[in-house]
């Protein structure tokens, strides 16, 4: 294991753009580091934010985390991006099952068998289901009171994906909100349709192979899309957007003050990233963060391409 964990590790240095970041986040999870899994899942699903089997990964490393709402969103992005995925189905299974939701369980797993009808462990969890959903028919033909949140107190059926031995689960969104089904990722149309969605992968596919961040500010600091994610997984956007609130006013007043015009950007690097910002419609700011390999020619270009879908999202389109 940590042989393979070190190829993997090589190749992703030498290509950061590399799809290995999911063997080498599963290969990372299987060995109980599940903070540096998660670290790399998230780095990877940056540059890659439609790829089903990132957030599949992310949704396992949850899972081992005990954090079920957050492997349910992932593997319902999972299941969206590409529906016939196995191992998001075998999910949803597993967290309904979690969930006292057997019927939903029952409808999940059965997806998931017609997919691959080979898989063992999806007909005994699927068995499992189905011999608990003939038991509460029965109590109830008695008349007996079924406690549904009793379920999750049961032995679990231990759904796994393709290459993996861990369960898998995925939540639908709560009913307030409404997910538009999407196609596969080559599909053109998906892209814009995922990110009005969640305003956190507005500029996802704007920054490619980049390794950087991007969010949208309102003027009093609130982050109204993009994500800013740091060592472990942590989303740090709000904290940032505070901390930026009425930066645009300041650098008017020095603006004026200088007597140089409007300000249009600013770029200034750190030791650890370049940093550009850029003011957008409405007085809210496009904040850029890359790392200082990044020439500071492209981080001009692509802080304009955020500029410009910030300014498409604002105005109710992109």
């Amino acid at each position: 294991m940590r042989d393979e964990i070190g190829r993997l590790s090589d190749e992703l240095a030498r290509d950061p753009s590399s799809l290995v970041f999911v063997p080498l986040g599963e290969a990372l999870r299987r060995q109980g580091s599940t903070d540096l899994a998660l670290k790399v899942a998230l780095r990877g699903l940056e540059r890659h934010p439609y790829h089903a089997d990132g957030h599949d990964l992310v949704a396992r490393i949850a899972v081992d985390r005990g954090e079920l709402e957050r492997a349910h969103d992932e593997w319902d992005m999972a299941l969206r991006l590409a529906p016939q995925h196995v191992g998001a189905q075998k999910g949803l299974g597993f967290v309904c099952f979690q969930q006292g939701k057997l019927a939903a369980a029952e409808e999940h797993l059965a997806a998931a068998q017609a997919l691959d009808g080979d898989d063992p462990s999806i007909a005994s969890a699927l068995r499992h289901v189905r011999e608990m959903l003939a038991g509460h028919s029965t109590s109830d033909a008695q008349g007996s009171t079924v406690d549904a949140s009793s379920d999750a107190t049961e032995p679990a059926p231990a759904p796994s994906s393709p290459s993996t031995s861990s369960g898998q689960a995925v939540q639908s969104p709560p009913s307030s909100v409404t997910r538009p089904a999407i196609g596969e990722p080559s599909t053109p149309s998906s892209v814009p349709m995922l990110a009005e969605d969640d305003p956190r992968y507005l500029f996802a596919d704007l920054l490619g192979t980049v390794d950087g961040t991007t969010l949208l500010l309102g003027a009093d600091g609130l982050v109204l899309a993009g994500a800013y994610l740091v060592e472990g997984g942590q989303d740090v956007a709000q904290e940032v957007g505070a901390a930026l609130s009425g930066v645009s006013d300041e650098a008017r007043r020095a603006t004026r003050h200088l007597d140089v015009g409007d300000w249009s950007s600013i770029v200034f690097e750190t030791e650890h990233a370049t940093v550009s910002m850029a003011p957008t419609a409405g007085d809210n700011l496009v904040l850029l963060a890359t790392t200082r390999a990044t020439p500071l020619g492209l981080a001009r270009r692509l802080l304009d391409r955020c500029a410009a879908r910030a300014v498409a999202f604002l105005g109710g389109g992109r």
